[in-house]
């Protein structure tokens, strides 16, 4: 892991309309790291994640991707540039298969050679979806989206990954697999944002993070220190 930062935001302040959600939000990404930011349902982890793909206006403030300012761009344009963001909720095509929600996210390979790679490198990670290859993706069960999601993603080859409350509403195999599945996609080189309420998976998997509270960044440092800090463990660990 590098410590040149790949995501860097400073003094953000974001939000829908005259709703500021955000407010003054500081942190950033390293080159190879595995980043969590944890919190309630209501902290703004989400529009975070939104604004850094220009989905939310910004007020004020910087984000920054290998130095690149990403609010002097849209929407789609930052894909282009290694950002791949797997949504909430999933959000799969219902009517398309899964191959072509694969497809979809693989706009910027041009070779069919390439395209099979990525294909199979999905499948290395999520054997289940070679045999739901064809089948509509609205049939699939809940895990099995949330992995054609991923792997929609993964299509693009990201140098970040956005990952925004993956485990919701999974059961409790499925949520592990997907953990193990994003410490595989971490190990081949990828960064990873992952915005979670699973606060306790959440610090197994990355090595830093930080907690969102109302909007802002209340605590942060790596995995081990959230994990013993007394009110990490009295809000959100319940032990």
């Amino acid at each position: 892991m590098s410590s040149s930062p790949l995501l860097e935001i400073r003094q953000l302040r974001a939000g829908y309309g005259d709703a500021e959600v955000l407010h003054g939000i500081a942190l950033s990404v390293a080159q190879g790291e595995f980043v969590c930011m944890i919190g309630a349902n209501t902290a703004g982890k989400s529009t975070l994640l939104r604004t850094i793909s220009r989905l939310v206006p910004r007020s004020s403030g910087e984000v920054r991707f290998e130095g690149a300012d990403l609010m002097q761009l849209a929407a789609h344009e930052i894909p282009a540039l290694g950002i791949a963001h797997v949504p909430e909720g999933r959000q799969v095509f219902s009517e398309m298969t899964v191959e072509e929600n694969l497809l979809l996210g693989a706009f910027s390979a041009r070779k069919a050679g390439d395209l099979a790679a990525r294909i199979e490198d999905v499948f290395d990670l999520f054997p289940r979806l070679r045999e739901r290859f064809g089948q509509l993706a609205g049939t699939l069960s809940g895990g099995e989206q949330q992995m054609v999601a991923v792997g929609r993603a993964l299509m693009l080859r990201p140098k970040l990954l956005l990952l925004d409350e993956p485990s919701h509403g999974l059961a409790p195999k499925v949520v592990e697999e997907m953990h193990e599945a994003f410490k595989a996609i971490h190990s081949r080189g990828t960064s990873i944002l992952l915005v979670e309420q699973n606060v306790e998976l959440a610090l197994e998997v990355a090595s830093r993070g930080y907690v969102l509270e109302a909007g802002r960044v209340t605590l942060k440092g790596t995995a081990a220190e959230l994990r013993a800090n007394p009110a990490v463990v009295a809000a959100y660990l319940g032990v």
